[in-house]
């Protein structure tokens, strides 16, 4: 009696298995004729009843009829599942075409302001600048006082910027960055300071809250404005063109003196003058200056040892330049067709 349990127990397993694993209504019916159809191997397992002792025979043929009724249960609920599911399950037939072509994966490419950040790092890395970069939150005393802008001065509005309480506020420019390496540097240095600055302008085709920056920094021993306008006359043909002519225009900063707003000639119509430069054949690019004393004085180097000069731009306003783009929101609004052009 014992082998014919462990007979019936290994084909109930077999069983089970085979109508999981089938996976069309054909397969079901194959299945269903070797193991329960007249020839199957159920009808081997009858024959052992038979054989039994007599007292056995009973127990043995109604067990087997049990699991004959339970078999054909689970092999009715197979036919539904397999009705049930999709066309394509149902037949051997595979679910796609293999012979269409493939669809590419999309590529995506550097962000324009990213790109152009990159090409202006590069530019000053050959002459020399290391790039440093500092804590987007900072406090007044760097965004400001060190810079000399007294917190009661008209100067401070232009660099106005969001505080997170009365001792930490988002930078307003990447001046800091030099402030912060001063004191920890002895000159001669050279820096470029890129990253994001934040102020609370009002949005409009040419002005956000949030934009990046490049500075720059020089200090040594007898750096001069000739030295200022070498680099930067360096750094206009180097982006712009081997053609690009520059001018220095008198301005101020509280932290430089003298200061000067800089320009470029028109790119586009070579100085001529063009919807883009509005007729005037210049474009301004950024604001320079040599480094005022008290700034010096702030990080403890002597004005009358050193001197240095200091720059910066709008990365946005470069690449607006560089590519004719007339809407500083474009940068931001993920528009994939605008884009997709400077991949």
């Amino acid at each position: 009696m014992s082998d014919l349990q462990d007979r019936i127990r290994a084909f109930d397993s077999d069983a089970r298995a085979a109508f999981a694993q089938a996976t069309t209504a054909e397969a079901l019916d194959r299945i269903e004729r070797d193991l329960l159809g007249r020839a199957g191997r159920i009808r081997d397992l009858f024959k052992g009843v038979v054989a039994l002792p007599a007292d056995q025979r009973g127990p043995a043929g109604a067990a087997l009829n049990r699991l004959k009724t339970e078999l054909e249960a689970v092999l009715a609920s197979r036919r539904q599942a397999l009705a049930a599911a999709p066309a394509a399950l149902a037949t051997d037939t595979p679910r796609f075409d293999v012979t269409l072509p493939g669809r590419p994966p999309r590529l995506g490419g550097r962000h324009p302001i990213y790109a152009t950040l990159d090409a202006i790092l590069r530019v000053f890395e050959k002459l020399g600048f290391d790039v440093a970069r500092g804590p987007e939150i900072e406090t007044e005393w760097f965004n400001f006082e060190a810079l000399n802008i007294p917190l009661e001065h008209p100067a401070h509005d232009q660099w106005d910027t969001y505080y997170l309480d009365t001792q930490r506020l988002l930078r307003s420019h990447t001046s800091p960055v030099q402030i912060r390496t001063m004191q920890r540097l002895k000159p001669p240095l050279r820096i470029v300071a890129p990253g994001r600055v934040f102020r609370p302008d009002t949005i409009d085709a040419s002005h956000a809250q949030m934009f990046h920056q490049v500075e720059g920094l020089m200090v040594g021993e007898r750096v001069s404005f000739a030295d200022l306008k070498g680099v930067l006359t360096i750094f206009a043909r180097e982006y712009f063109g081997p053609e690009t002519v520059m001018r220095f225009r008198p301005s101020f900063f509280p932290f430089t003196e003298p200061s000067a707003e800089v320009d470029i000639s028109c790119f586009l119509c070579a100085g001529k003058g063009c919807p883009a430069c509005k007729q005037r054949g210049w474009m301004e690019i950024l604001g320079a200056g040599m480094v005022h004393p008290r700034v010096f004085e702030a990080v403890g180097y002597d004005p009358e040892a050193v001197s240095g000069f200091a720059f910066g731009m709008g990365v946005e306003r470069i690449a607006m330049l560089r590519h004719g783009i007339r809407d500083i929101r474009l940068f931001t609004e993920n528009h994939a067709r605008f884009l997709e052009q400077f991949k």
